[in-house]
Parts: structure tokens; C-alpha cells; sequence
């Protein structure tokens, strides 16, 4: 009879006592993990003959895929749209704090910057697996700089660019290399930018729409060019109208081409969307809804002044301003403050919740069959959380990455 070692010496966890999220529900059933996968206990049973090598008893936790952060602009002291000689180590620090909020992969955010910040930027974004060292980083997210004047918010107005002849050709040079890029925001109303939309997507490129005044025909349009995705819902774009609902109307609209979703980003901290827009959306389209945190370097630090690539920001409580003025730049947000704040304005369940943090952005990646959900053979990157969605331990691969100090409680 072979050992559960025939396939593998690796040695095999079982977390017991806990409620797993699985098809969407809380299942009270035990997570068998090896080699940083999640392994299907049958197979395991009566393939192999297995038993697990160690036993971890999670009194009765719940446990939840990791979070996806496909917006976030910086955090503790830390910009990403700032070119500076140690970016890497920057990278590195927001990587390790966000573990905390349960963030287990992420999209660094540079807002609309000059190109010698992309060119000196994106060469040191790599993307690379999550583990002790921090989060994992799925790729840049570029929100700009090919964006709306008039719904231009903190991004700076003399770096903001239209696409001219050879539209993608412009965006190439401007941004020098897509090499690491997961994301990029622009306004699909630009001359060119179907063009801009199509090739972007060939190249596995997710496109999303924001800080933009486009009508609704225009926004169906990016949609049928290849388009996957809204920036921070009703934030730095046309507010809803019912003769022409812009972006907004994209939650309803009956021209997304068959077997496509759009999803779209909320940043779900009580002072971007009020609880009642909120739960609009989130009726009206819930398998599109995906939380950000669209954090600027603020987030983890005392009120006072930061930056924002090019603009100084001030942080008031959790309003988050360019400086002298009350146009709001970013958010001081963690993750699951906004999971938290979501599950209570909207009353949703807390399946709900955690899915809008994990399985969706996932899915808007085109990653779930690895990451955002805690299915056999995907990657076990996944949380310990009580009933109230704090979180008290983050996995990566498997392996413990931070856990909740009980001695100060």
C-alpha cells in the first residue's frame, strides 16, 4: 500500500474546526494543503492512501481566499508614481505592511506622471509570487495618463496626454515598456482610443474606463473593443443621468457582447461613494463589483501632508485632499476597512463581502482558476478571519506570513 510520500514528500497541512469559502457559500469542512496548493482530500484519501502530516486547529475561523488589490496607489510614507533610486524597497515595504489587511496580491498604481517616471518606474516593477517577504505583484496598474480633463481629479493637468496619429505608438512611448502592466484607465471618449483599447487587449491588457466624460454609446463601444472594467464607480466620471447614464449605465446595459462581464471598481470607505450609491451598484450588478482601496502613501500614517506623484495631498481623518483645495485624491483606506464598511452599507452576506475582495478581481485578471478562490489545486493564499472580518492570519503558498499578536488584546 504507498504512503501519502508516493506522490510527493512535501508535507501535507490540515487546517481543522473552520468554515471554508467555497462556491460561494461558508462550508464547514477541513483545507488540506501541500506544496503551497490546495490539495482535493478524496484524491489525497483514496488515490494516495495520504494523511496529513500536521494539524492545525483554527477554532472555528473563518477562512477566506486572500485579497486582490488591483488599485492602490502607495502606503506607509510610500508613492508609487514617485521615481526614486530605491522604488524596489518601497515596493517591498507596502508588500509587507498590506499582509496585515489580509492583501495577498496586488497591482501597484502610478496616476497620470511624466514619461521619464514611467520610464524609470516600470523597469522596477517586476511581478513575482507573495511568501513572508510580502504580497505578491500581479503588475502595474497605469491610471492615466491618456484621461479626461474635466474629470481629471488628483491627477496633475499639465501631464495628462490625447492619443495622436499613431495612438498606440504614443502610448508605447509614453509609458517606454508594457512589459510588467496588468492595467491601464484611460477615457474611451479620446479620438483613437478604440484602436488604443484593442491593441492593448490583444496583449492581455486589462483595459478599464475612468476618469472619463464619456456618454454611455461611448463606454458600450470600449466594451465592444475589449474593455473589462470601470475605475472607482461613479468617482472622476459623469454622474448619472437617466437620459444618458455614462459609464454608470454599463452595470445594465444589454450591448456587452455575450459571455462578458464588466466589472467595476468601488472604493467602499464611507467617504468616496455614499452607503446608498453603494448598494445601488451593488444591486444592480453584484458579480461585477470589486473592491479597491486606491491608497495613496498616506494610508498607515499620521493626518499631515503626503504626496501623490506630482501633487501634494492632505489627510484629514480619512478624507484624503489635494492640498488646499476639497477635490479628494485617493484613499486612506485598508482593504478590509473596506470589506467591513461594504458588508454593513450594503447588508450583503459575508460571503458577498469577501468574494468582492477576492473572487472578482480574480476573475476581471483572468486568474481564478490560481488565485481568489480556495478551490482544489489553486493557490493556497488564503485568510483566517472572525465573524466580524477582522483578520487574524495571512497565508501565502500555504505558509503563515502574519498573524494577529493575541497579547496586547
Amino acid at each position: 500500500m504507498p504512503s501519502n510520500k508516493s506522490v510527493s514528500d512535501a508535507p501535507i497541512v490540515q487546517f481543522t474546526n473552520c468554515r471554508i469559502l467555497r462556491d460561494h457559500q461558508l462550508q464547514r469542512e477541513n483545507l488540506w494543503v501541500r506544496e503551497g496548493k490546495i490539495l482535493n482530500p478524496e484524491k489525497l484519501f483514496f488515490d494516495e492512501k495520504g494523511s496529513a502530516d500536521v494539524q492545525l486547529d483554527c477554532k472555528d475561523s473563518i477562512i477566506a481566499p486572500g485579497f486582490i488589490d488591483v488599485q492602490i496607489n502607495g502606503g506607509f510614507g510610500v508613492d508609487f508614481s514617485l521615481a526614486t533610486d530605491d522604488f524596489k524597497s518601497g515596493i517591498d515595504l507596502v508588500s509587507q505592511k498590506i499582509l496585515s489587511h489580509g492583501v495577498t496580491s496586488f497591482c501597484p498604481t502610478l496616476v497620470t506622471s511624466p514619461p521619464s517616471v514611467y520610464h524609470q518606474v516600470l523597469p522596477q516593477i517586476s511581478v513575482r509570487n507573495g511568501g513572508a517577504h510580502g504580497a505578491g505583484v500581479l503588475g502595474a496598474h497605469l491610471e492615466g495618463p491618456f484621461i479626461s480633463k474635466e474629470k481629471k481629479g488628483a491627477h496633475p493637468e499639465h501631464c495628462l496626454r490625447t492619443f495622436e496619429a499613431g495612438a498606440f505608438q504614443d502610448l508605447l512611448a509614453t509609458y517606454g515598456s508594457l512589459d510588467c502592466v496588468q492595467i491601464v484607465t484611460l477615457a474611451p471618449e479620446m479620438r483613437r482610443s478604440s484602436e488604443v483599447i484593442r491593441e492593448l487587449t490583444k496583449r492581455g491588457i486589462c483595459v478599464s474606463l475612468g476618469h472619463s466624460v464619456a456618454n454611455l454609446s461611448q463606454a458600450e463601444e470600449a466594451v465592444q473593443h475589449g474593455a473589462t472594467f470601470i475605475t472607482h464607480l461613479f468617482n472622476a466620471m459623469l454622474p448619472f443621468h437617466h437620459r444618458d447614464p455614462g459609464i454608470v449605465g454599463l452595470l445594465t446595459s444589454d450591448k456587452i457582447p455575450a459571455g462578458r462581464r464588466v466589472f467595476y471598481g468601488m472604493i467602499s470607505d464611507g467617504i468616496h461613494t455614499n452607503p446608498a450609491a453603494l448598494r445601488i451598484a451593488h444591486r444592480a450588478h453584484p458579480k461585477g463589483l470589486v473592491l479597491v482601496t486606491d491608497a495613496i502613501a498616506g494610508m498607515g500614517l499620521a493626518p499631515g501632508r503626503h504626496t501623490l506623484g506630482q501633487q501634494v495631498v492632505e489627510i484629514d481623518g480619512l478624507n484624503t485632499y489635494i492640498a488646499g483645495t476639497k477635490t479628494l485624491s485617493g484613499s486612506v483606506a485598508t482593504m478590509d476597512t473596506c470589506v467591513r464598511h461594504f458588508q454593513e452599507a450594503t447588508g450583503c452576506s459575508v460571503e458577498t463581502a469577501l468574494e468582492a475582495a477576492s473572487l472578482h478581481p480574480a476573475q476581471l485578471l483572468g486568474i481564478e482558476h490560481k488565485k481568489g478562490t480556495l478551490n482544489y489545486d489553486s493557490d493556497a493564499d488564503f485568510l483566517m478571519l472572525n465573524d466580524s472580518l477582522y483578520v487574524q492570519a495571512t497565508y501565502i503558498a500555504g505558509e503563515e506570513v502574519w498573524r494577529q499578536d493575541m497579547s496586547g488584546m
